[in-house]
C-alpha cells in the first residue's frame, strides 16, 4: 500500500535506508525486525519526535544518559558555531585551542580533591585506555617497572575498545571478542537487593573489599597496577554502594601502592546530585575518566584527570587521539558548564531527584514483581523480582516488556537487566517526572496483569 502522506512516505524510506545501510550495535537482529529502527528526527526540551511522528517524553537522556541538558538548546549550538568559524581544529600533542585549556582549568576546578591534570578524548571507551595507559606508565617510572595487571569487577562496565573491554564484565560486549588483553582479573562488587551469597549490603560491601585485597596479594602487588570501578554501577540498575565500602578500597589502594581509577563517564557533570559521584563518598581518585553528559551530547567529548605528581612523574605520557581536546566539543562543554553552574541545575537535580524517586517508591514499590526501588539524583531503577521472597530475577522479557509498555504510553526509559532505569536531563520539570511515576506504575500493574503476575 502506497503511503498517503508525504510524511509518511519519508517515515517508510528512512526506516528503509536504516535496514539496508545500519550495522545496530547490541541489539538482535530479531527485536530490530519485530520493533523497527528508532529513529528521532527532532527533539526540544526533554521531548523528542520520531520519524513516525510520534512525541514522546524522553527520560533516558538519549538513551546513554549523555543528554543532560536535554534538546534544542541554543547557546550550546551557537558556542559551537562560533568556535568553529574562528578556530574549528588546532592538531593533537602539544597542538591546543583556547576552549580546550578553559575547559581544562574548570574542570580541575570542579574535581574532587587534588585532581588537576587533564587528557581530552573522544568518549568513555578512549578515557579508560587513556587511564589504563597512564596507570602503567606512571607505576613504570616509579618503583613498579614490572606493574602491568589491572583489577576490575564482576558487573563492571568501562567500555568496548579492547583495553577497556578487558576490565568489562557486563553487556554482551565481551562475548564474542575474547580473548582479552592478559593481565586482568575481577573481585566481587557490591549491589543492592540481592548479591550471590546473600548477605546483607553491609556485610557483603566489606566482603567485596576484602576480596580486592586478597585479589591485590594473590595477583603480587609489585605487578598490580591499578584498580577500576564506577562509584555507582549501572549493572541491573543504580547499584549505590555503601560509603564505607569506597574508603575501604581507597585505603586498600594507597596501602599497596595500586592507582584507583573511579569511572565517571555515567556519574559525572551532574547525575547523581553533585558534579562528581566520589563526591558522595568522600574519596579522592587517583585517575578519574569522564565524558557522556560533560559535553551535553552536543560532541564527541571525554576525559581522564589525574594528580599533579602522578602526571609529572611521566617524562612523556606514550599516548595520543587524533581529535584529543577538539575545538569544537570543547566549546561546547565550556558552554554546557557554565548552563549547569548559572542556573542551579545540580544541587536541583539532588532536590527534585529524591522527591522523585520517594514518589516512585510509593507508587511502584508493593506491586507484585517490584522488587526494590533506588536512586541518587536524577538516575533511578525499578528492580523487578518473580517472587518477593526469594527476589528470583526474571528469565523471560517481562521487564522489557514494562519497558515497552511504557514507550507505547509516551515515555521512553530504558531495561537494564533486572531493572528499567529512568536518567531524564537535568532540565526536567516535576510535570515530567509526575507523569513517569504514573506511567511506570501503569505499565507494570497491566504487563503484571497479562501474565498472570498480579
Amino acid at each position: 500500500m502506497e503511503p498517503k502522506t508525504k510524511d509518511a512516505a519519508n517515515s517508510r524510506d528512512l526506516a528503509s535506508l536504516a535496514y539496508q545501510h545500519t550495522l545496530f550495535s547490541m541489539v538482535p537482529q530479531s527485536e530490530v525486525q519485530s520493533d523497527g529502527p528508532c529513529i528521532y528526527v527532532e527533539g526540544k526540551g526533554v521531548h523528542v519526535t520520531d520519524h513516525e511522528g510520534r512525541q514522546l517524553l524522553d527520560m533516558m537522556s538519549s538513551t546513554s544518559r549523555a543528554n543532560s541538558l536535554g534538546y534544542g538548546n541554543e547557546e550550546i549550538a551557537r558556542a559551537m558555531y562560533e568556535q568553529a568559524l574562528r578556530m574549528h581544529y588546532s592538531g593533537t600533542t602539544r597542538f591546543l585551542s583556547e576552549p580546550t585549556v578553559t575547559l581544562a582549568a574548570k574542570i580541575a576546578e570542579l574535581a574532587p580533591g587534588r585532581l588537576s591534570k587533564v587528557c581530552f578524548v573522544s568518549g568513555g571507551s578512549e578515557a579508560t585506555e587513556t587511564a589504563l595507559k597512564l596507570a602503567r606508565q606512571y607505576q613504570q617510572n616509579t618503583g613498579k617497572p614490572r606493574a602491568f595487571k589491572v583489577i576490575s569487577r564482576w558487573n563492571a562496565y568501562h567500555g568496548s575498545t579492547l583495553g577497556a573491554l578487558s576490565v568489562t564484565d557486563w553487556l554482551n560486549v565481551r562475548d564474542i571478542p575474547d580473548p582479552r588483553a592478559v593481565g586482568h582479573s575481577f573481585v566481587a562488587n557490591p549491589m543492592r537487593y540481592r548479591n550471590p551469597y546473600g548477605m546483607s549490603e553491609e556485610d557483603y560491601a566489606d566482603h567485596c573489599a576484602s576480596h580486592l585485597e586478597r585479589q591485590i596479594q594473590f595477583e603480587g602487588p609489585d605487578l598490580v597496577a591499578a584498580f577500576i570501578a564506577e562509584p555507582i554501577m549501572q549493572a541491573n540498575g543504580v547499584q549505590i554502594p555503601t560509603k564505607s565500602y569506597l574508603q575501604k578500597v581507597r585505603e586498600i589502594c594507597t596501602r599497596y601502592g595500586v592507582l584507583l581509577v573511579i569511572d565517571e563517564v555515567i556519574t559525572g557533570f551532574g547525575r547523581t546530585g553533585n558534579w562528581f559521584a566520589s563526591e558522595h563518598f568522600g574519596i579522592e581518585p587517583d585517575i578519574m575518566t569522564m565524558a557522556k553528559a560533560m559535553s551535553a551530547g552536543y560532541a564527541p567529548l571525554g576525559a581522564v584527570m589525574t594528580r599533579d605528581e602522578i602526571a609529572d612523574a611521566l617524562p612523556v605520557f606514550r599516548h595520543v587521539h587524533t581529535f584529543s581536546g577538539h575545538a569544537v566539543a570543547c566549546a561546547a562543554a565550556n558552554a554546557v558548564i557554565a548552563i549547569k553552574e548559572r542556573e542551579g541545575l545540580i544541587p536541583r537535580a539532588a532536590k527534585i531527584g529524591a522527591e522523585f524517586g520517594a514518589n516512585l517508591a510509593e507508587a511502584v514499590a508493593h506491586l507484585p514483581i517490584v522488587g526494590d526501588v533506588r536512586g541518587l539524583g536524577l538516575w533511578h531503577a525499578v528492580d523487578f523480582t518473580r517472587d518477593k521472597q526469594t527476589r528470583a530475577v526474571f528469565t523471560d522479557d517481562t521487564v522489557k516488556a514494562v519497558v515497552r509498555r511504557m514507550r507505547d504510553l509516551g515515555v521512553v526509559v530504558s531495561a537494564i537487566g533486572s531493572a528499567l532505569e529512568i536518567a531524564p536531563p537535568l532540565i526536567v520539570g516535576k510535570e515530567h517526572l509526575d507523569r513517569t511515576v504514573a506511567v511506570c506504575a501503569q505499565a507494570i500493574t497491566e504487563v503484571a496483569k497479562e501474565r498472570g503476575l498480579a
